[in-house]
């Protein structure tokens, strides 16, 4: 199966009804995409497909072949973060860490959509579980990401 990951064409063989994550993690080695809750309610698995932010602890790899996925992996470096992780820093968003991922790429899918959120999409896009409970710094550094004020 072709799977177009951070911008890359990768074979795998797969079922085409195991999870994306288990693709992810277990195949490719791609483990900054995390298992939470495995029934797409906690969010720690969320990737982009086509921009669009996806639970893939329950979408099935053969949705996705021949889709661009972009996992946190793709997102930025160390060298060059992406301005939603410099923002993540700048507003000490993590606390364990282990939500972040999911966290940073609801919250990509959200600035592409919405360039300049309010209060309510970021709401209303940002259905991710932390269990630190960092929900007001995520907002702030969406915001500070933005460009706006928190």
């Amino acid at each position: 199966m072709d799977l177009i990951i951070n911008g890359a064409r990768v074979q795998v063989q797969a079922d085409p009804a195991m999870p994306l994550l288990w693709v992810l993690r277990d195949l490719l080695q791609m483990t900054g995409t995390k298992f939470g809750c495995g029934v797409a309610a906690c969010g720690a698995c969320t990737v982009r497909v086509d921009g669009q932010a996806v639970r893939s602890c329950v979408t099935p790899v053969g949705s996705v072949a021949g889709r661009a996925i972009q996992t946190i992996e793709g997102l930025g470096t160390a060298a060059k973060p992406h301005a939603l992780q410099a923002a993540w820093i700048a507003e000490q968003v993590p606390q364990c860490g282990y939500c972040q991922s999911g966290m940073l790429m609801a919250a990509a899918a959200l600035l592409e959509k919405k360039p300049r959120p309010s209060d309510a999409d970021i709401d209303e896009a940002m259905t991710n579980i932390c269990r630190c409970g960092t929900y007001q710094r995520v907002r702030a550094a969406i915001k500070r990401a933005a460009g706006m004020r928190a």
